[in-house]
């Protein structure tokens, strides 16, 4: 099986062909909404972060700032900063030459003389790139340059049911095929990770897995606080699930039954083929966007109460296996797995039919979050950790 795709300088390959009007603290994310509504193809987002932020917290911020911009979905990137943040220009533009040679132009808005200036300069940067990009056509890609990551928010018992093993077969499939999968959420491993850890490809990788999990655990417990006193949340206790064991245990069933490859930390750049984790908060938006952040061009969403989320630069698709779920909001879900529940379809019936799907969106078919302008974007913070 092959892909159609964007071929990248950097020899990546994108699914979409965005312009990106990064914002590198909270006080220059209105300047770039301003940016992105005045040229067609460009996209932004609203960066909460950037400044008054410790070492650590900052270097998520910028992993995440230089991974978006790195993304193979993004033709190129106008980095507009106010001038003073902790985020400043040269360490963001560092950050991303580090990851990608794809385009790139700069703008300080407080020495072009105010936002009004920084506009005009900024919007007559990314119409050139608009034009450079448009004149891109896509090429067929080998699977191996596909990145594939897979989330859960809203979960019910459905969800570990239907939805998340329906991602499951999605994943082997993917793995099969020679493309990567990342398995995410770390704080929806604990009570499983005894059972991911048995399916690391060495003892690195199995002390790894149990190594996140451990230290978020431990970290919660320096501040006085217990991870299951607000895991599961309201939602995921209202639509059925008990414990935050229960809730793990089909979590995980997203991940299928391939070996795992690699470990990687919140928005690294993920370099390696197969099944992988990447250490992530349970918040979706901040997950999402880790993952986004390390290469992933599409993600494969489950809910079983519902949930609108997308993103800037990479479609969202959504899957669910309640039934009445995917009828109330069926403007917002893609793919309804609740057949397997009820002896209509088999598991890998779906699988088959989720993999078509998520193909059809790499080639080019808009996901319902897409069309909708879903956009939701956060970045993980060390409070997520502790």
């Amino acid at each position: 099986m092959k892909f159609w795709g964007y071929k990248r300088p950097d020899g990546r390959v994108g699914i979409r062909n965005y312009v990106l009007i990064l914002p590198a603290s909270v006080c220059a994310s209105d300047t770039t909404r301003i940016i992105a509504s005045q040229v067609n193809g460009a996209v932004t987002f609203n960066n909460q972060n950037g400044c008054s932020q410790v070492p650590p917290d900052q270097q998520f911020t910028m992993d995440v700032e230089a991974g978006y911009a790195a993304n193979p979905n993004v033709y190129g990137t106008v980095v507009v900063s106010l001038g003073c943040e902790n985020c400043q220009m040269d360490l963001v533009v560092k950050a991303i030459q580090e990851r990608t040679n794809k385009p790139l132009k700069q703008v300080i808005i407080q020495e072009e003389g105010g936002t009004l200036k920084a506009i005009d300069k900024a919007v007559r940067y990314a119409k050139e790139m608009v034009q450079e990009a448009s004149m891109l056509r896509r090429e067929e890609c080998d699977m191996s340059k596909l990145i594939v990551g897979t989330e859960c928010g809203g979960s019910d018992p459905t969800s570990g049911l239907a939805a998340n093993p329906t991602i499951g077969e999605l994943s082997d499939r993917l793995v099969d095929l020679g493309a990567t999968s990342i398995l995410s959420e770390t704080t929806e491993f604990i009570g499983a990770e005894h059972i991911l850890a048995r399916r690391g490809k060495d003892e690195k990788v199995k002390e790894q897995i149990l190594g996140i999990v451990h230290r978020y655990e431990h970290a919660l417990q320096l501040v006085g606080e217990e991870v299951r006193e607000g895991n599961p949340s309201p939602g995921n206790k209202a639509g059925g699930l008990t414990t935050l064991e229960e809730k793990s245990l089909g979590c995980i069933h997203k991940g299928g039954h391939r070996t795992i490859q690699a470990v990687y930390d919140y928005g690294k750049q993920v370099d390696t083929t197969g099944l992988v984790i990447m250490d992530t908060p349970g918040n979706d938006p901040s997950s999402v966007a880790g993952m986004v952040a390390g290469g992933c061009q599409v993600c494969v969403f489950s809910t079983g109460r519902g949930t609108p989320t997308g993103n800037p630069i990479v479609p969202v698709i959504k899957i669910t296996g309640n039934k009445i779920t995917f009828q109330n909001m069926e403007d917002n879900i893609d793919y309804d797995a609740s057949p397997v529940i009820y002896g209509k379809k088999t598991m890998g019936e779906q699988g088959d039919e989720l993999l078509a799907m998520t193909m059809e969106v790499v080639n080019g078919k808009q996901s319902k979050a897409e069309s909708l302008g879903y956009t939701e974007m956060a970045i993980a913070r060390v409070c997520n950790y502790v």
